[in-house]
């Protein structure tokens, strides 16, 4: 195994800070009794903590949360996923969560991409749909095709292209990331969400401020590689975007991922870029479509 050096700089900026974003973890994980935690796979990145509860007959799914969110936070999403296939949910290494808190001097996609593929045959034995959110679609899509990835569904994401950027959104981050409290956070919500109004927040309101108060936030990350994408080409892929993402909208997506992955994307009504918690109805559907 190639081991990335790993520098001193942690994700959580004090051991308290560490200790105060790890209780909310387990707290918001432990409201799903049937999820279990898996021993933690030492790789490249550090020790990744995954875990995994049962469901329906369906493959099973392997979760990659976006920027800034984790395991803990994709609960309530990945339980009405479980009525059709089995969850398994991991926290990436060096991001907010139960995994490894060093941050890997100059790491790329790319290596978040070797990580996965290291990560996969320690938990699991049978092929699993990968659903990548924003930042954990672009760490699918730099990944190598394995016959463990039965497909992948790309949700908001990354890797595709640059993310959008405007007025709007600098005025959406910039008092989150200055001035984090439950206000500047419910902000931040309502500039990435879409315009459904059946969402309760308050998890991730709280979930942000503390990410914002006691981390080193990430930001999204940018294209891959063409090169990344034509070895895809045998593997079912489905790509979706919420109707009003403000980051990866489907105009900004249609072009390469035509040309890239020769396919179209699917856009989620009443969405924005937090699809998978605004919407995992419509997730489940299009999972349902890798199956078939």
């Amino acid at each position: 195994m190639t081991v990335v050096p790993l520098r001193a700089a942690r994700v959580y900026r004090s051991e308290d800070a560490e200790r105060v974003v790890h209780a909310w973890c387990h707290q918001a994980l432990s409201r799903w009794p049937e999820l279990v935690p898996l021993p933690p796979v030492e790789t490249r990145l550090g020790n990744t903590q995954a875990f995994r509860a049962g469901g329906g007959l369906g493959t099973p799914v392997l979760i990659l949360p976006g920027t800034n969110l984790s395991a803990a936070t994709t609960v309530p999403a990945a339980r009405e996923l479980a009525a059709d296939r089995s969850v398994l949910l991991v926290d990436l290494p060096g991001h907010p969560g139960l995994s490894c808190s060093r941050r890997v001097g100059g790491a790329r996609t790319e290596t978040y991409g070797a990580w996965l593929e290291e990560l996969l045959p320690r938990i699991t034995d049978r092929p699993v749909l990968v659903l990548g959110h924003s930042r954990g679609a672009a760490v699918a899509l730099a990944s190598t095709p394995s016959p463990l990835i039965a497909g992948m569904l790309l949700l908001n994401p990354a890797g595709l292209t640059a993310a959008g950027v405007s007025s709007e959104s600098m005025r959406a981050m910039l008092p989150w990331t200055v001035l984090p409290n439950e206000h500047t956070s419910a902000k931040l919500l309502e500039f990435l969400s879409g315009s459904s109004t059946t969402c309760d927040w308050k998890a991730e309101v709280e979930w942000l401020t503390l990410v914002a108060r006691y981390c080193r936030t990430g930001s999204v990350p940018g294209p891959l590689p063409a090169e990344h994408f034509g070895a895809w080409a045998d593997t079912p892929v489905v790509v979706a975007t919420g109707a009003n993402d403000p980051l990866f909208s489907s105009a900004r997506l249609h072009g390469p991922t035509r040309r890239f992955l020769d396919t179209d994307v699917h856009t989620i009504e009443g969405a924005g870029h937090l699809s998978l918690h605004e919407q995992p109805g419509r997730v489940r559907e299009l999972l349902r479509g890798l199956d078939a």
